[in-house]
Order: C-alpha cells, then sequence, then structure tokens
C-alpha cells in the first residue's frame, strides 16, 4: 500500500482524491494547501486524516507519494522538495515553467531512484487509446502529417480567476495545448525540432464572470500561437492554440495517413468519438471504442505509476514525457521570439499503448 499526500487543494483535487480513492494499492493520508480552509474541507469530505502545510508533508515519513496540485509557479518548486525528501511524486501538468527546472526534476528522479510522473493522463482513456491501435494496426496507411486546433475566446468568461491563465507561464499552449501536445507525441512519437509564431492580441482583457466581472488583467503571454513539430518519425504535425478565436469549426486533431484520415476526439477528455474516412469515401466512418476509461479519470496516471513502482516497468505518464512536451512548448514560444528553427535537446519513449478489453483502472499487470 502507497500512502499519498495531496499538495494544492483547488478544484481538480477532488477529482484526485475520488481517483485514489478508487485505485487498489493507495491510500490518502494527508493533504496541504496555503489557504487551510480548502484543504480541512477537502479532507472532511474525502476522509483524508490529516491537514498540515507542505512543508510538513513533503517531509512526512508516512506519505510515499506526493501528488502535487499546486498553481503552476509552484510546480517545480514543491516537486523538488517532494524528491528531496525521498518521495515519488506525481503532478499536474506543465512539470515547470521553464526548461532548466523540468530537466533538474527528471535528472532527481533518476538519481534517487524515484518515480516522477505528470499530467496529462488523458491519452489513457479510451478515445485516445483507441486512436494509438488503429495507427499502430495500419488503418489510416502511413501517418504523413497532423493538425490540431485548440481556439476559444478565452477563460476569463467563465472562469471565477482567470488571472492565471495570463500569467507568466500561463497561456492557451501551455495550459490546454500541452494536452494536444502530449497527444500528438503518444500517438505519433517524439519531436525533433520545432517553429513558432505568437501574438498577443489584447495587452489587457476584462473578466467577465463573477466575482471580479468588469476588472481589468495584464496579459503577460501570447494568447494565439502556432506551432509546427517536426517529428522524429517523419509526420509534420501543425498546432494552433488561441484565446482570441470567437467561434470555430475546425476538429481537435485530425492526422492524415496514406490511405485514411483519422479524427481524433478532444484531447482533454477521456472518452470519443473516434472516425476515420477512407481514400474514395463520402462519409466519416465512427469506430467503437476499444479501451477502459471513457468518463473522467484524472489521476489514472497517478495509478499507472503506483503499479509500475510495484512491477518495475516504466510508467505511462513519465516526467520524460512531461519534460519533451515542455520543451516542445517553450522551443515554440522561444522560435515565436527569435524567428527561427529550434532543434530540441530532449526525446522520449512513445508511452506503452493500453491493452484493448481493460476494466476502468486496469493497466494490464
Amino acid at each position: 500500500m502507497r500512502r499519498v499526500g495531496i499538495v494544492g487543494c483547488g478544484v481538480i483535487s477532488e477529482a484526485y482524491a475520488k481517483k485514489i480513492a478508487a485505485l487498489p494499492g493507495l491510500e490518502l493520508v494527508a493533504c496541504a494547501d496555503l489557504e487551510r480552509e480548502r484543504a480541512e474541507k477537502l479532507a472532511k469530505e474525502h476522509g483524508i486524516a490529516r491537514v498540515c502545510t507542505a512543508e510538513e508533508l513533503v517531509a512526512a515519513p508516512d506519505v510515499d507519494v506526493v501528488v502535487n496540485l499546486t498553481i503552476p509557479t509552484a510546480h517545480a518548486s514543491v516537486t523538488q522538495a517532494a524528491l528531496d525528501n525521498g518521495k515519488h511524486v506525481y503532478g499536474e501538468k506543465p512539470l515547470a515553467l521553464d526548461f532548466a527546472s523540468g530537466k533538474r526534476l527528471v535528472e532527481t528522479a533518476a538519481a534517487r531512484g524515484l518515480r516522477l510522473g505528470c499530467a496529462p493522463d488523458t491519452f489513457l482513456g479510451a478515445g485516445l487509446q483507441t486512436c494509438r491501435k488503429l495507427i499502430d494496426e495500419g488503418a489510416i496507411g502511413e501517418p504523413v502529417a497532423a493538425n490540431g486546433f485548440m481556439q476559444g475566446p478565452g477563460p476569463e468568461r467563465w472562469h471565477p480567476r482567470p488571472h492565471i491563465f495570463y500569467a507568466k507561464g500561463g497561456g492557451p499552449l501551455l495550459d490546454v495545448g500541452v494536452y494536444y501536445v502530449t497527444a500528438l507525441v503518444m500517438l505519433l512519437g517524439p519531436a525533433r525540432a520545432v517553429s513558432g509564431a505568437a501574438r498577443v492580441t489584447h495587452a489587457r482583457r476584462q473578466i467577465k464572470s463573477d466575482p471580479l466581472r468588469g476588472e481589468w488583467m495584464p496579459v503577460e503571454e501570447p494568447t494565439h500561437v502556432v506551432s509546427a513539430l517536426e517529428l522524429a518519425s517523419g509526420p509534420i504535425a501543425t498546432l494552433v492554440t488561441s484565446f482570441d478565436v470567437q467561434a470555430s469549426r475546425l476538429r481537435n486533431i485530425e492526422i492524415y495517413g496514406t490511405e485514411a484520415t483519422l479524427a481524433v476526439p478532444d484531447p482533454n477528455t477521456f472518452g470519443g468519438p473516434v472516425q476515420i474516412r477512407r481514400a474514395g469515401e463520402n462519409e466519416w466512418r465512427d469506430y467503437r471504442l476499444t479501451h477502459a476509461n471513457q468518463s473522467q479519470s484524472r489521476g489514472l496516471g497517478l495509478g499507472d505509476m503506483a503499479r509500475a513502482e510495484a512491477n518495475g516497468r516504466a510508467h505511462r505518464a513519465s516526467g520524460e514525457l512531461a519534460l519533451h512536451v515542455l520543451e516542445i512548448m517553450l522551443a515554440s514560444l522561444a522560435s515565436a521570439r527569435e524567428g527561427r528553427r529550434r532543434a530540441l535537446t530532449t526525446s522520449c519513449e512513445r508511452p506503452a499503448p493500453l491493452p484493448a478489453g481493460l476494466a476502468d483502472d486496469a493497466f494490464g499487470d
């Protein structure tokens, strides 16, 4: 039994607490938050024995795994502290806000023989795993290219405190595009180089949701980013992430093969639909999802990490994958600033696919 402590008791902690309770071999024993009231609320609702400070939790002898659900600016420091105290860590995305910090986390975990995992884990869901199976079986022929689109008018229309989406380390690519980049790497493999173009459309944006309706906030990150990924396996993927688009009819991700096109479901979800349109056909064909975990399953990557640690295999939502995805995103933004193509310094293995036909929360071992 691995004893788990959560640092950061915001909205997403509810999903993690529920998932930890459903996963075999994990016990949630402690939680911490800068706002103690939030930690106390989570503890009361989920029967967590102890509320403490983050510093106490990462050093606690009865905590084996730290789940880091803090704000992005604290991801690297909290994870580093937990690793330094000999804890396995699974964190929310992104791994860090700068490449050097992310690389240091991966190196620390490796040097100490610890597991480091990172969201997103939506690629373990039924939709993306079905797509992976179809690609690996040759259903679309040889993959040639891919397009991805995450476009909307911005979170200030619905989020109660949207400042973090426009502050340093925010923006559509790092906040939401991470799901798309992770999905592309899982489906098609790592990238070798990236080119980017970006713009800040408005220097300030007005909040249109309660309780801060009418307040203006500064914009510190590009709000429309175009990334071209040269994948090591050959395909070229284009990704548009934007908080500046009022409406769009473009698909989430399409993968173009020599024999067919695969329509991939929203990579920020676990389910479908999955569709293919073959050469010479006039209609898209729906494909039955072949894998489990169709509904909300955030924390699934934590469960896979725990099983992998027990069985001595590689876990799928790994630190190496998260670091490569982070470098892709940061390189795209750097390319946009510098006006030049950026070669990447990292790579990773494609995460092993999940076997078809498993039950929810099972990993084939």
